[in-house]
């Protein structure tokens, strides 16, 4: 009886241990999602080894694949498949930082996409308006970018500061305004069309010949460095300034704050604005650095609500927003490999949407352990009462 009682002791620890690890968790979700995607895969009578030599090839560059025929092993690399990973993950990152901004506020900016699209429409309008100097005009395309995100992501705070109105509520409704607004906007730059404008003056783009050149060819671009520093950006602030212990204290406790003297509602509002500015400079990266020419949105583009997902994965921190954010670009980049190889493209979706799914799992299984610690308590404080009757009788 005590042998049994000890394990499941030695069990609880262990699973108290784990689930309160953000980082342990987050690797477990990732592990799981992959292992349901091998299931899929081998049930729809597909090969799993082809999923994950795309993966690698997507990664590394190295194309791996065996000839039957020559009994030997293929390989070549082609350094283009690492610049495209990136490119992809780009906006991943900076909308999962996004949302980790806000979340670290105790707000849920489900946003981003909308300033997202604010963003890359600023940053199109300034390609064509802004003076045409070099160095200079992009950096003012990408900055006006960014200062439209957060104009429109610092809206939604004053409107939650001020009228206590939900974020989430005014983020999904800016969302369709900022859509319809780029497309209305955008068609009037002369000599638009419905698909997309004149091309941008080459003093506007984020190309970046030393990156295209060692990644063959890709569209890797400046934007990668402007993604580094909105990561240090967010590192600094939220950990190391007196700004981030003031947004990190609303967070944790609104009236705790409050009642400190710290300016809740200017928290609020300064922490959608942040989190809009890095969605929008997103919109930039991916308008300025990924195409040659404006374009008219006929969908949403998505990376703002895939930024949700990202910077869960992460546990709204810099360095795991960036790591999740390559995760999930990995995936996207390896959707094309894995058609060509026969597996169904719905398959990464699936694993992406898998992992979401379990790191939310988290907060259930805390509360069931919460539950059984406190019921082994107060079983173990009756049989001690009990224990004292019977000695005293």
């Amino acid at each position: 009886m005590a042998d049994k009682s000890f394990a499941r002791s030695v069990r609880e620890r262990i699973l108290e241990t784990f689930t309160r690890s953000d980082a342990l968790v987050s690797v477990a979700v990732v592990f799981l999602g992959f292992l349901a995607g091998t299931v899929l895969i081998l049930a729809v009578g597909r090969n799993p080894m082809d999923m994950y030599f795309s993966l690698v090839q997507v990664v590394s560059g190295w194309y791996i694949r065996w000839d039957a025929a020559k009994e030997a092993w293929i390989t070549r690399f082609n350094g283009r498949y690492i610049g495209e990973w990136i490119v992809m993950s780009m906006p991943l990152i900076l909308c999962g930082l996004s949302m980790a901004f806000a979340a670290r506020t105790g707000l849920f900016n489900i946003g981003a996409e909308g300033q997202y699209i604010v963003g890359l429409t600023t940053a199109q309008f300034f390609a064509f308006y802004a003076p045409h100097l070099p160095g200079v005009h992009w950096a003012l395309a990408v900055l006006a970018a960014v200062a439209a995100g957060a104009v429109w992501g610092g809206l939604v705070g004053f409107l939650k500061a001020r009228f206590n109105v939900s974020e989430v509520v005014a983020t999904i409704m800016m969302n369709y305004i900022a859509y319809y607004m780029s497309r209305y906007f955008t068609m009037r730059i002369p000599g638009a069309n419905t698909y997309q404008t004149p091309p941008f003056p080459p003093t506007s783009r984020l190309s970046s010949p030393f990156l295209e050149s060692i990644t063959n060819g890709s569209r890797l671009n400046y934007g990668l460095y402007l993604t580094v520093a909105a990561l240090v950006f967010f590192w600094i602030v939220m950990g190391k300034t007196r700004l981030g212990y003031s947004l990190r204290a609303t967070g944790l406790n609104k009236e705790a704050a409050r009642y400190g003297g710290i300016n809740v509602n200017a928290q609020v509002t300064t922490a959608m604005a942040i989190s809009g500015g890095f969605a929008g400079l997103g919109g930039a990266v991916v308008s300025l650095g990924v195409f040659s020419a404006g374009r008219v949105l006929a969908v949403q583009d998505g990376y703002g609500f895939d930024g949700i997902a990202v910077a869960l994965v992460g546990n709204s921190t810099a360095w795991g927003t960036a790591v999740a954010g390559l995760l999930f670009g990995m995936l996207k980049s390896a959707q094309p490999l894995m058609q060509s190889r026969q597996i169904p493209k719905e398959i990464t979706s699936i694993i992406m949407g898998l992992v979401v799914v379990f790191i939310s799992l988290r907060a259930g299984v805390r509360i069931i352990m919460d539950w059984q610690m406190k019921e082994r308590a107060r079983k173990e404080k009756s049989e001690k009462s009990e224990k004292k009757e019977q000695v005293a009788i």
